[in-house]
């Protein structure tokens, strides 16, 4: 299986070179290596199919964000910051079906807080960097971050949102003529 969504920007991923199943220490459900640009698969903490996606997405957008952006996880907090809150936001972290089997949603700007949440719980976790200095990152960088909604177009918050993100990704620039 080869993925070539994003061929153009030399972002292709082989399923046999870019995605790895490990075992982890129980915490994570998986994990983007930038080093490698392997996308780590928790073999034991994933356990059904709805995991698995939304697992697979959130790791897939800091891959894009890695061949995109030249993403530098390790010594820039804003990069960070940054792919974090996309992936939180575009992946259906914060979906409200997600939010309400952990017990935790609200009605007005929930979407925005889960991504703040979850962007500073991830940095904490992956970077051992203090509450006080996630918090800040992320607030740097928020508006700009939770904006870019590449390569969906939208936040996908549902399965059918998700679809109709996929096709308008798929018919972009289809009916333009190229001036």
């Amino acid at each position: 299986m080869t993925l070539r969504c994003h061929e153009s920007r030399g972002c292709t991923a082989y399923k046999d070179r870019h995605f790895t199943c490990e075992e982890c220490d129980g915490q994570v459900g998986g994990g983007f290596d930038s080093s490698t640009s392997e996308i780590v698969i928790c073999q034991n903490t994933v356990n059904d199919q709805t995991t698995m996606n939304r697992m697979l997405t959130h790791e897939l957008i800091h891959a894009y964000d890695h061949c995109r952006a030249h993403v530098d996880f390790l010594n820039n907090i804003q990069h960070l910051a940054c792919t974090e809150i996309r992936a939180a936001s575009l992946s259906g972290d914060c979906s409200l079906g997600n939010e309400l089997s952990r017990f935790k949603f609200g009605i007005k700007q929930h979407h925005q807080a889960c991504v703040r949440d979850r962007a500073v719980r991830s940095i904490v976790a992956a970077r051992k960097f203090s509450q006080e200095t996630a918090e800040k990152a992320v607030d740097e960088v928020f508006e700009s971050c939770f904006n870019d909604r590449e390569p969906f177009g939208r936040i996908p918050h549902n399965t059918a949102s998700a679809n109709m993100a996929h096709k308008e990704f798929r018919n972009r620039g289809r009916y333009y003529a190229n001036i």
